[in-house]
């Protein structure tokens, strides 16, 4: 995974995200490939933008919709590049293995620690989860963040 920070806002831009997935005997290889893609997507997401948040008053949910809560688009999403192992498993007469978690399990962790590579001049070693720009610009300049009023 490869990323790139604006050192003026902190967005974060994924510029390269490269899968090697061992999926078993692949039967359809467009399914497969579908799995890992969205899987993928799923955790750029939760690792950039997904964050559930509640008002510390009432308890009241504030991203309760997709107004709030904000999921990837296709402007969020890098082009994936996948490569698909197949080691067929012997647990099975037909050799296959699950691929529909391979995509999102490692996703979430290699964007971060992209991110804390790319942010190691700043001294960040560590950031939460979503990056988003506000979070990484105040890792960046080494101040907390505010606190939901």
């Amino acid at each position: 995974c490869e990323v790139e920070i604006d050192p003026e806002t902190g967005a974060l831009e994924v510029t390269r995200y490269l899968s090697v997935d061992d999926v078993g005997r692949v039967i359809n290889p467009m399914i497969v490939e579908g799995q890992l893609h969205g899987g993928a997507a799923q955790g750029i997401g939760e690792a950039l933008l997904e964050e559930i948040v509640y008002d510390g008053d009432t308890g009241q949910l504030l991203t309760g919709s997709f107004l709030d809560y904000w999921i990837p688009s296709t402007m969020e999403t890098p082009r994936l590049e996948s490569h698909i192992e197949e080691c067929a498993a012997g647990s099975n007469p037909l050799g296959i293995k699950g691929a529909g978690e391979a995509g999102i399990t490692p996703a979430g962790a290699v964007i971060v620690s992209a991110a804390v590579n790319a942010l190691e001049a700043f001294g960040v070693e560590h950031i939460d989860t979503p990056l988003s720009p506000e979070r990484i610009w105040n890792a960046m300049n080494q101040r907390e963040p505010d606190v939901l009023a």
